[in-house]
């Protein structure tokens, strides 16, 4: 993963890229940032849950 700071409008942006060439990365700002922080448990859980039917699916 490839991760990139910048700034929109003045205001802290993270960039996540699955690659260089990545057509769509994740962006998000600091209110975000505080959000997934939060909710990081959640997010593990939910990956866990889910991530052995996407590999179903293939």
């Amino acid at each position: 993963m490839i991760v990139e700071r910048t700034e929109y409008k003045g205001q802290p942006v993270l960039i996540l890229k699955r690659n260089e060439n990545d057509k769509y990365p994740f962006s998000f700002g600091l209110s975000k940032a505080r959000l997934i922080i939060e909710g990081f448990e959640e997010i593990k859980k939910f990956v866990a849950e889910n991530d052995n039917k996407t590999e179903e699916k293939k």
